[in-house]
Parts: C-alpha cells; structure tokens; sequence
C-alpha cells in the first residue's frame, strides 16, 4: 500500500483525525499540543497520529492535503488546516458548528 492509500484509508476511517507530532498526551510541539487542546475542550473524540514515528507519513500528509506544516486536521474525510486556521475555527466558534453536523 502506497502512503498516499495510507493516509487516505486513516482519513476515511475516523470522522476527526489529527495529524500531529508527539501523540495527544505527549505532544512535541506547541502547535500540536494546541491543537489537542482545542479538540479535547469541545470533548469530540479523535484519533491522533504520530507523524514523528512514520517519516513516510510525515512527508507523505504534506503532499496529500497540500499543506506545508503539522499538525494537520482532518473531519469528514475533508481536510481542515493546521493549528491556526484551528484556532480561529474554534474562536468564531465555526470548529464547533463543524463537527456538530453529525
């Protein structure tokens, strides 16, 4: 299985999944850590992975949501953005909103 099937098989299987470095009690950076603040605080369950322990995965989300940086966000299989879109999602209270639909 390529890492592109990879990565696209984890966004189908988890309604909110986050790409992060570190994992959500551990995080290894702050931009991870806020956002697994973010997530926790609205108390949705979600599903981390630990870029730092797959250099294919690391590289490979990049290119998979054209996004330069981590953590990445991923709800209903669509990508969202990284830890400031997040913060500003969950300020205006859209991130919110976001995964409420369901």
């Amino acid at each position: 299985m390529t890492v592109q099937a990879r990565i696209q098989k984890l966004v189908e299987d988890n309604r909110v999944l986050l790409m992060m470095k570190g994992t959500p009690d551990y995080p290894q950076c702050g931009f991870s850590m806020r956002a697994v603040s973010i997530l926790r605080s609205l108390g949705v369950p979600f599903q981390a992975v630990d870029v730092l322990a797959d250099p294919e995965i690391r590289q490979g989300v990049k290119e998979f949501s054209n996004w330069p940086t981590i953590p990445q966000l991923f709800i209903d299989k669509e990508f969202v953005g990284g830890s400031d879109i997040m913060m500003e999602m969950y300020e205006s209270g859209e991130l919110e909103k976001l995964l409420e639909k369901k």
